[in-house]
């Protein structure tokens, strides 16, 4: 009986071993796919500063020619 409490035992650890090692492995996987999504987050909020910046920058030329406009015929 010892024997066989034993065997199973051996068997248990055997498989947490390799659950673990799994497990491991998915680590590591998640690791360096959030990495990656983490450097594409950083490049879109980049991107979304700059065309804030060129948004703002063409809402105030807008804004300045409808002052233009807005202030009548201008004499030549």
């Amino acid at each position: 009986m010892l024997e066989a409490s034993l065997s199973q035992l051996e068997q248990l650890v055997s498989d947490l071993v390799q659950q673990n090692q799994s497990l491991l492995g998915t680590n590591q996987s998640l690791s360096a796919e959030l990495a990656q999504v983490k450097d594409e987050n950083e490049s879109l909020q980049l991107s979304l500063m700059e065309q804030e910046e060129k948004q703002g920058a063409t809402a105030a030329r807008i804004q300045a020619l409808v002052e233009r406009v807005s202030a009548g015929p201008v004499s030549a």
